[in-house]
């Protein structure tokens, strides 16, 4: 039987709710620094693409694609870094489990975000060097491709575990 506090749960581990929102949050933390470092460095090279001499050379639309791709980058950093602040302000408080949960959400808006702005600069990069419609193809097949593994198969392995029986 667990001791005050602990909570078995079907997964089996014999852990507290604290002990448990550490443990999610030392794992949310280390998705955190993959995606944080990977669109740092991309927001980096689209904040240096405006001051290249090639920028002035690009259409309308290629500079409305731009402006649409460093939104998306700006809001993505926001929503990745958003949890860390989220962490710092709440840190004391007694509400552990809590932030994790919504640092979990701020996260995934984050990958959605990043999704986006990859999507984007993809589609920015192509329609450069490619001036026809065959960019935007390999976009969608791409953004399919970046779907399916970022989404669709974590997803599916979810909807998998809900399915197979306990131990």
């Amino acid at each position: 039987m667990a001791g005050r506090g602990q909570d078995v749960r079907p997964d089996g581990r014999d852990e507290t709710v604290d002990e448990r929102a550490d443990r999610r949050w030392g794992e949310l933390l280390q998705e955190l620094r993959v995606a944080q470092t990977g669109m740092q460095i991309l927001f980096g090279f689209l904040l240096a693409v405006v001051f290249q001499p090639r920028f002035a050379e690009l259409n309308d639309i290629d500079h409305a694609i731009f402006v649409i791709t460093v939104g998306f980058g700006a809001a993505t950093v926001g929503a990745l870094v958003g949890p860390v602040s989220l962490h710092r302000l709440v840190s004391g408080k007694d509400f552990k489990p809590q932030t994790v949960t919504i640092a979990s959400r701020m996260t995934l808006v984050g990958l959605l975000l990043l999704f986006c702005t990859m999507v984007m600069v993809f589609l920015l990069i192509l329609r450069v060097a490619l001036h026809d419609t065959l960019a935007f193809w390999l976009v969608g097949v791409m953004a399919m491709w970046i779907a399916v593994w970022w989404f669709g198969i974590p997803l599916w392995a979810r909807h998998r575990a809900h399915r197979m029986p306990r131990r």
